[in-house]
């Protein structure tokens, strides 16, 4: 999926949660998931993408994905529960 988007990996259910922006969704998860980034993600095994929003336009994903960053964990995992209440990897749903 190549269009801008906002999206949430976790640890694990109710884990520690990481907000990222990218234009290519499924190359930033596997970059996580492989950790072929020094950071974060890396440090504290973060590489289950759990939530994404799409966008028209890499402006408006980086304003929701700023907003996304201020909220308080429990609005957090509250949108991820709407959405995919299980925690299920939504790597296995994408495709290039």
């Amino acid at each position: 999926m190549r269009q801008p988007c906002v999206y949430i990996l976790a640890s694990r259910q109710n884990g520690t949660l990481y907000v990222g922006v990218t234009s290519d969704v499924v190359a930033r998860a596997w970059q996580h998931r492989t950790d072929a980034v020094d950071g974060f993600t890396r440090r504290y095994g973060v590489h289950r993408l759990v939530h994404v929003e799409s966008f028209g336009t890499m402006e408006e994903a980086i304003l929701r994905e700023k907003k996304l960053k201020r909220w308080k964990r429990a609005w957090k995992i509250a949108l991820i529960e709407q959405g995919n209440p299980d925690w299920r990897d939504l790597c296995e749903d994408l495709q290039r």
